[in-house]
């Protein structure tokens, strides 16, 4: 059809112009609202792995890091420290830790991949308050003659040996939070993710 029937192409193009202006100032107003939609990059590494180095960690000290507003805790342990967590399984609510409180591959005695290194998040299971370490073992800790050191939470009374395993009749009901976690070297460990494959 041609501009010469009865078609009013000054119209047809003053449409054609309407509708695609409209389009485009349609496109221009969704774009940033659906951008607003995404995290800012203050969220999104708020919430990013964390990468430790643990070189200077000596055996029998802690060191606390912040992942995802949560201190994560990273203890040295010793060799009396280790020899210590099967001596007292029978005091424990969940001395297998079978409850889900830790990726698999810390589901073992220790709580851990290597041994001598619990990484646990440092929250009291029971209400959310955070524990203090009590390394010290018997009378000196203040608790029990046969204290082997762990933590107190002093808000309510519940008490988590070294692996982070909670002792039984307590208010707290679970282990302490194993985050995942991988050893990107000896020295460094990467904290909020698993290592692929794992």
């Amino acid at each position: 059809m041609s501009c010469d029937d009865k078609v009013d192409c000054g119209r047809r193009r003053l449409l054609v112009a309407t509708s695609v202006a409209g389009g485009v100032a349609g496109v221009a107003a969704v774009v940033p609202f659906v951008g607003s939609l995404a995290p800012s990059e203050r969220a999104k590494s708020a919430g990013a792995p964390v990468e430790v180095d643990i070189s200077k960690l000596q055996p029998g000290e802690m060191m606390t890091v912040e992942w995802r507003g949560k201190p994560v805790w990273i203890i040295h342990r010793t060799k009396e420290m280790l020899d210590n967590l099967s001596k007292h399984d029978d005091k424990l609510a969940d001395p297998k830790s079978e409850r889900r409180q830790q990726p698999d591959y810390a589901k073992n005695e220790y709580r851990s991949i290597k041994p001598e290194y619990l990484v646990a998040i440092g929250i009291c299971t029971h209400l959310g308050c955070s524990p203090s370490e009590k390394f010290k073992t018997g009378a000196e800790s203040g608790i029990d003659a046969d204290w082997p050191g762990g933590f107190l939470c002093p808000c309510h009374g519940s008490t988590f040996d070294l692996a982070g395993r909670v002792y039984k009749n307590k208010p707290a009901p679970d282990n302490l939070e194993i985050p995942p976690h991988y050893y990107l070297s000896d020295a460094k460990i990467l904290i909020g993710e698993e290592k692929k494959g794992a």
